[in-house]
């Protein structure tokens, strides 16, 4: 029996199943360790899953051309089930293990805001690419937060000038009506200070419609949507919340033309189900959309899946949030190889080095072409004060079968956003009794 029970685990590890487990099992100081904070159960599993396959398909895919400059990563997950006491309790238990977590992505803007007293003292640098807090993206108050490729404020700002444009300019918007359906939470909440801001500055209607958790209930909603007959309705959803806002939207006779969701509203498994009934929906994208042409999505392919590697079904590879995940494990990777660059090539990072490289990352476009990201992704390039890197999102929208691009690159407005993010930036260093960071730190 345990000679069977042997040859089976072997067997495991070879055909790549059990490449997680023993992965960790075999972990030396010699790898860089990424704890990944997933949940692929729950009211959120069919948009965490994706996410989760992308992001560990990525490190399989770095240990399989050599590692981080000969540096091979290690990786463990912990199921959070988005919820914000587990998502505490994971970081805890893995912070410490294999040698020390490099960065944590919590995928939780809840989690985020849990994290973020947390990971100064343990010098833990978080990724929140695309979510988490806004005011993050001022490094000289959040050392350790880095809400790379954009924020909810660069979200909702795109979205407002997208809708400005569609009506002939952003004076055009002066008595329209605009509702935002909103997940009630950290997360849903985000986008409703600089939508005021706008609303003032342009004289249009917000209505806050909050869905309740996980957002299965949406008649009450929909009823005010039809009564109040918003020109535009923002989607701020999270897993079956987004496509019951879309089937409610269908029962209701709301254009699905005239709705628009944030990227995390924006992915297969929120339309698939209503197919025909999506038909005109849109959403913005996080830079990439569904790729699966990109060349990146080829090597996933080739080098893991078609040799029965792959972390979840080969189908899903190139969809819009396999693709989030994989962006998302990119950064990380690439930020330690930025740190190597100063601290050694070919050694093991600290998350107190890596966060120096996720502050000083450069990614010109040369380089995400090396990687494969050719079309996928535009440059990105952190600073002591930009922990953000990068303000440009698209709009992409479903035909019923696939998402299609359908603006130009948008990008939000520095003239608006970069105010608001000071002041929030400044109440929360006085709350928290932080002072900012000095040219000397700047450099450490």
């Amino acid at each position: 029996m345990k000679l069977r029970q042997f040859a089976t685990a072997a067997a495991l590890v070879a055909s790549g199943v059990g490449a997680l487990v023993a992965g960790n099992a075999l972990a030396q100081s010699k790898e860089q360790f990424f704890p990944a904070l997933v949940y692929r159960t729950g009211a959120y599993a069919p948009n965490g899953v994706p996410f989760a396959n992308g992001y560990i398909d990525y490190f399989k895919l770095i240990n399989a051309q050599g590692g981080i400059n000969g540096v091979k990563l290690s990786y463990e997950e912990c199921e959070t089930g988005y919820a914000t006491d587990r998502g505490v309790e994971c970081y805890e238990r893995l912070k410490g293990k294999n040698g020390g977590a490099t960065v944590f992505q919590p995928l939780s803007t809840g989690i985020t805001f849990a994290l973020t007293e947390k990971a100064p003292g343990d010098k833990i640098p978080l990724i929140t690419a695309g979510y988490g807090r806004s005011e993050s993206a001022d490094g000289n108050v959040f050392k350790w937060n880095f809400p790379l490729t954009g924020t909810y404020w660069v979200a909702a700002d795109v979205l407002v000038q997208h809708v400005a444009k569609k009506e002939g300019g952003l004076d055009k918007l002066k008595g329209k009506k605009i509702a935002l359906v909103y997940h009630d939470s950290p997360y849903g909440k985000e986008p409703i200070a600089l939508l005021q801001e706008r609303a003032r500055a342009h004289g249009f209607e917000l209505s806050l419609l909050p869905v309740a958790h996980p957002g299965v209930e949406q008649k009450a909603t929909w009823l005010q949507v039809r009564q109040n007959k918003p020109d535009y309705v923002f989607l701020w959803g999270w897993g079956v919340m987004n496509s019951t806002a879309v089937k409610e939207a269908q029962a209701t006779g709301y254009p699905r033309e005239k709705m628009y969701g944030v990227w995390w509203a924006g992915a297969e498994p929120d339309v698939k189900d209503v197919g025909d009934g999506a038909k005109g929906y849109n959403a913005l994208a996080l830079q990439h959309g569904a790729e699966p042409n990109a060349k990146i999505t080829k090597t996933i392919l080739s080098t893991l899946h078609d040799k029965n590697l792959g972390t979840g079904p080969k189908a899903e590879v190139g969809e819009v949030l396999y693709m989030r995940g994989l962006s998302a494990a990119m950064l990380a990777v690439e930020g330690v190889r930025r740190a190597q660059e100063r601290f050694g090539k070919g050694k093991v990072m600290t998350g107190e080095q890596a966060r120096w490289g996720y502050e000083n990352l450069s990614l010109d476009q040369k380089k995400l072409d090396a990687l494969g990201f050719a079309g996928v992704m535009r440059p990105i390039s952190t600073s002591c004060a930009d922990h953000m890197g990068a303000s440009w999102a698209r709009i992409h929208t479903w035909d019923g079968k696939k998402w299609n691009f359908t603006s130009d690159w948008l990008q939000g407005d520095e003239q608006i956003i970069r105010p608001m993010v000071k002041a929030a930036a400044d109440k929360y260093s006085v709350e928290k009794k932080l002072t900012r960071r000095t040219p000397e730190d700047c450099q450490s």
